[in-house]
């Protein structure tokens, strides 16, 4: 099971940036955002939106939610 951590630095090595270049539109520094993807703090609701409209992915992708839940319908 990957973990959205995990996630997270798969879609930033295949669009080939760097976590400077994602703290940049994140507006952090990339020490903090290297802890998201290290997994030792949260990523908060507002950079998951801000990542998800960058990258061009859905939120349930980025969390590994599975295709078939039954909502919304």
């Amino acid at each position: 099971m990957k973990y959205y951590y995990d996630r997270l630095r798969e879609l930033r090595i295949d669009k080939d940036v760097t976590q400077a270049q994602i703290a940049s539109i994140l507006q952090v520094n990339q020490e903090y955002y290297s802890k998201y993807e290290l997994g030792k703090i949260p990523l908060p609701i507002k950079h998951l939106n801000t990542l998800c409209l960058y990258y061009g992915v859905s939120s349930d992708y980025i969390l590994g939610l599975p295709n078939n839940l039954k909502w919304p319908r």
